[in-house]
């Protein structure tokens, strides 16, 4: 794996700027790499054996999907909408996984470990670049349960929805009321269908 800096540099590229969640999705996914025995995750075989669940969409997931390689479109990046600053490393090989927390306390630390830095946010910077891991994030290891449907490759699985027929793969349709639907149709959509109006219509 590359050094710190470089990876903080590239990611910091990749997602648009230098911020202190880069920072901390670096170190976050160095560590988290570490401890699941992966040293190239980018390259194969490595990257075909790793698969990071993320639980929060800010600039630390960018940052961790930079140094890992892992992408939703490779079906390797899971988001788990928790809005905790947090991510699962799981090695699929080995099934070791760890799951690493970002502090609170971590913001309050950033004034000890840089007290010449007058700015809040460039004061975290500079404190999440050299905080010890202890002080930065609380590790645990766990076990993920990874479901033949969640695995990375080409798609398995797939159902019909019965109310719009729209093919749902993944094993990600519902069985409600005895019926096979999408979840749009199961439990509503994000989104509402804009009304076209006719010629007749004012």
């Amino acid at each position: 794996m590359e050094d710190f800096e470089t990876l903080l540099k590239g990611s910091a590229k990749a997602h648009g700027h230098l911020c202190p969640g880069q920072v901390v999705g670096v170190r976050m996914a160095m560590l988290g790499c570490h401890l699941i025995g992966l040293d190239e995750p980018r390259t194969l075989p490595q990257i075909k054996n790793l698969i990071v669940y993320v639980e929060i969409d800010r600039c630390a997931t960018d940052a961790i999907a930079f140094v890992t390689g892992v992408k939703l479109g490779r079906r390797s990046l899971k988001f788990v909408d928790n809005g905790i600053m947090a991510a699962t490393f799981v090695n699929i090989k080995t099934q070791k996984a760890f799951r690493i927390v970002s502090t609170e306390e971590s913001r309050d630390l950033a004034k000890v470990y840089a007290p010449d830095v007058i700015d809040k946010e460039k004061q975290q910077l500079e404190a999440y670049k050299k905080m010890n891991l202890d002080d930065l994030f609380i590790v645990e290891e766990v076990f993920v349960d990874v479901s033949a449907c969640d695995f990375p490759g080409p798609t398995r699985f797939k159902a019909v929805c019965a109310r719009c027929n729209t093919i749902v793969r993944d094993k990600r349709e519902v069985l409600k009321n005895n019926e096979i639907l999408c979840r749009s149709c199961a439990f509503g959509s994000y989104y509402q269908p804009v009304q076209k109006k006719g010629k007749n219509d004012a």
